[in-house]
């Protein structure tokens, strides 16, 4: 493995976060990830974003709005 430097790491980020990197693309980050404090503190900031969107994507609309809603939608 090799350090893949800053710029690789946080262009790769998000993609890193979603397990869409190859293996040795995915390791190389991590490995960098955990000797660069900078690219480590943006991939907890991710972490939690991607935490936050996960639990939020589960939450479901009140019915009287989904009515609400689907009322305006059939009328427009």
């Amino acid at each position: 493995m090799t350090d893949c430097g800053c710029d690789k790491a946080k262009a790769e980020l998000e993609e890193y976060l979603h397990r869409e990197l190859s293996i040795q693309d995915a390791a190389d980050v991590a490995e960098h990830i955990e000797n660069c404090d900078d690219c480590s503190s943006e991939h907890l900031v991710g972490l939690a974003l991607t935490l936050k969107v996960r639990q939020a994507c589960q939450e479901t609309a009140p019915e009287e709005l989904l009515a609400a809603v689907r009322s305006r939608l059939s009328n427009a």
